[in-house]
């Protein structure tokens, strides 16, 4: 059993670093870019007067940050060649994401909109893993070239975790004599839809409440009649771009979906699945910058004339903090190890649960950490001029989305005694 990180992932590690120093910080720091991640981040990215979305200047700066990367060959690491990328494992994935996490607030890395130099798109594999041949060959240049950015539609003003229940329905349509689709309904916090061209919308289109089955991913271009963003809601880390968005008589064509009619549902778990693990990796990313940070807080400030580290009280709390860190880093890159070594529509039934561990648990570490780099730092750890308390109330959503800790602590217990996964199959043959 070997833990050590293939040469190559620690060779691009160092290229990252380089090019952050000579392309990303200059960037920065030119024309008083740093008043979008210093005390000023929360004012200077926010348009208070366009319903609190973010401003046109700070979306232009991130913009031009990805170009950079782009044109360097780093945004596109973890698509596949066939789509332009490097073929970036989940294991990759999840170092990398660890790594530019720790090292702070910072352009390279802006985890409040999941910007980064080395992007986290998981729609371009979901795609790639659900799209039939005659999808991809109508969507696959727009979406590759960033021509179709689609915003995620599955949480509704009534039904968040409970997703198999939504009312949003999908009925077969026929307009001007052409076969469709006719969507009513609602959905909430559809993440980027202020910038996106379609949004995934997830309805019902057979079976009932509770159903997997009967469920389609519809793709509606945003300009379609019948289709508004009702509110953007304004949340504990602004700017927002998260909306509620309405679909009244929506018509398109019979073939705007992705995947299969009624298995729409499977593509949502897959976005899920990349997502937290990468989430987990950023997470834990942040916690160990607010450790480290704390650490050498400690031992710099020298209170009664003795420095802060000396005091236990101020030890044993990063004691717990980075033992905690250092088993989670290991569970999180077994867990994209394995993904990396089954077919992608194998992890729901297989490893489901050990996403879910990696998952609910580095969002709430994070948590502890932002609030214990507070405490170590007093009355400036509570001040906007440290990064802690941005770092807190962005990943204090994570707790919540995509999955709250109550319903990934459910799918560890249904793996645990099982209900669901690999012991089901045990459990069954002991009852008999």
């Amino acid at each position: 059993m070997d833990f050590s990180l293939p040469p190559e992932l620690t060779a691009y590690l160092a290229e990252l670093d380089a090019f952050i120093e000579r392309e990303i910080k200059p960037l920065e720091n030119e024309n008083d870019n740093i008043r979008f991640f210093d005390h000023r981040r929360e004012y200077e990215r926010t348009d208070w007067d366009a319903g609190g979305l973010p401003k046109k200047e700070w979306e232009e700066l991130l913009a031009e940050a990805r170009r950079r990367a782009d044109a360097a060959g780093h945004l596109r690491y973890a698509w596949p060649k066939e789509m332009g990328g490097k073929n970036g494992t989940n294991l990759d994935m999840a170092v990398i994401r660890e790594h530019l996490a720790a090292k702070g607030l910072g352009l390279h890395n802006d985890l409040q909109n999941e910007h980064s130099i080395v992007g986290n798109n998981p729609f371009i594999l979901m795609f790639k893993a659900f799209a039939t041949n005659a999808q991809y060959e109508r969507d696959g240049d727009k979406l590759l070239s960033g021509q179709m950015r689609t915003g995620f539609g599955l949480t509704e003003p009534n039904h968040g975790s409970d997703a198999t229940f939504m009312e949003t329905r999908g009925v077969r349509h026929e307009k001007d004599g052409k076969p469709g689709w006719l969507i009513n309904g609602e959905k909430m916090w559809t993440t980027g839809l202020h910038a996106a061209s379609h949004v995934m919308v997830f309805a019902r289109t057979s079976g009932n409440d509770g159903d997997a089955l009967g469920i389609t991913c519809f793709i509606v271009p945003m300009a379609t009649p019948g289709v508004k963003i009702e509110e953007y809601l304004w949340t504990f880390n602004m700017p927002t771009d998260h909306p509620r968005v309405s679909f009244t008589d929506v018509w398109i064509p019979e073939d705007s979906y992705w995947g299969q009619v009624d298995r729409g549902l499977g593509l949502g778990q897959s976005f899920v699945h990349q997502n937290r693990i990468r989430q987990a990796a950023s997470s834990l990313g942040a916690a160990v910058y607010c450790i480290e940070e704390s650490v050498k807080y400690a031992r710099a400030r020298k209170p009664f004339g003795k420095a802060l580290a000396e005091n236990q009280a101020i030890q044993w709390p990063l004691v717990e903090l980075a033992t905690q860190a250092e088993m989670l880093r290991l569970l999180i890159r077994k867990t994209a190890w394995e993904i990396d070594r089954m077919d992608h529509k194998e992890v729901e039934r297989q490893i489901s649960d050990k996403v879910s561990m990696c998952n609910y648990w580095a969002n709430r570490l994070v948590c502890q950490a932002a609030d214990q780099a507070m405490q170590v730092h007093g009355g400036i750890g509570y001040s906007r001029h440290k990064p802690f308390e941005h770092i807190y109330r962005h990943h204090r959503r994570y707790r919540i989305t995509e999955g709250s800790e109550e319903i990934q602590m459910r799918k560890v217990a249904a793996f645990l005694f099982g209900y669901l996964g690999p012991k089901r199959a045990q459990f069954k043959e002991a009852a008999e």
